[in-house]
């Protein structure tokens, strides 16, 4: 199986990690598809990817075959790895763009609370 895939930025696997990463420790989804008549596995980390199966189990084993298979591909061609989501480390710094009315009636709405900015955007991102 041949696979040029390319990881989202941020998301290369060090040569350290590169050797404990493994198809079962990426984020995988399966869904039913009426239009194919099967269930379709995903999985997050390389959203080309897809398997099909009779049922979720099949599906879900299939498209952890498939990964498996472009990890050892992605390996031998010395390709970048994309970390999986549960081995990610976050600083919780997020550099965010705006338009200038919006950040305005937020800065505005921040003010009127009594809260800073920052606060603000964070409780309307909980929500």
């Amino acid at each position: 199986m041949r696979a040029t895939l390319r990881p989202r930025i941020g998301t290369k696997v060090n040569k350290k990690l590169e050797q404990s990463v493994k198809a079962d420790q990426y984020s995988y989804n399966v869904a039913w598809s009426e239009i194919d008549g099967v269930f379709i596995g995903r999985v997050t980390e390389f959203p080309s990817l897809a398997a099909h199966g009779s049922t979720q189990e099949k599906a879900l084993r299939e498209i952890r075959t498939v990964v498996g298979f472009v990890l050892e591909d992605l390996s031998k061609e010395g390709a970048e790895i994309p970390v999986p989501l549960g081995k990610r480390t976050f600083s919780g710094k997020l550099n965010l763009r705006m338009p200038k009315e919006l950040h305005r009636r937020l800065a505005i709405e921040s003010e009127i609370q009594g809260v800073s900015l920052n606060f603000l955007i964070n409780s309307k991102l909980q929500r």
